[in-house]
């Protein structure tokens, strides 16, 4: 009975949190995972039919189509990245030569085999320019993909 009362003593001498955000930020020390930019890191950049590209995946594509692009490497039986043509006349921010490159998402990059639907393009000095896919277009056409 006595080991009981000064265990009793010691866990209310043991000062408790008031606060609710506290007590659950010191239940889930994971927290620090997310973080706003962890967030913003998940969230759709684009959205083509129902593929999410997170800003990561589109960083991901335009460095590796960059890259090979400046070392004249090329992936594929299309040999990506090549020239895009932009016969659909999409609004992009900057002024061409384009150029395409597939996009996968997760955060994988294209080194081969089938392309899927969906493009990054950018200009010949890497400058990012959006989104493209085949989903929905008709014949070899592109639509342009969606913020967010």
């Amino acid at each position: 009975m006595y080991a009981f009362k000064t265990l009793l003593g010691l866990a209310l001498a043991v000062p408790t949190l008031t606060n609710p955000l506290l007590r659950v930020r010191s239940l889930f020390p994971l927290t620090s995972l997310l973080t706003t930019s962890n967030i913003h890191q998940r969230q759709c950049a684009e959205t083509c039919g129902s593929t999410c590209y997170t800003q990561s995946d589109i960083d991901a594509a335009v460095q590796q189509g960059y890259s090979d692009y400046q070392s004249g490497q090329t992936a594929g039986s299309s040999s990506y990245p090549h020239q895009y043509n932009d016969r659909e006349g999409f609004a992009f921010p900057d002024s061409g030569p384009y150029y395409e490159f597939p996009i996968l998402g997760s955060e994988q990059v294209y080194t081969g085999g089938s392309p899927g639907a969906d493009r990054v393009i950018f200009t010949g000095d890497g400058t990012y320019e959006g989104v493209i896919t085949h989903q929905g277009a008709a014949g070899n056409d592109f639509l342009q993909c969606t913020a967010g």
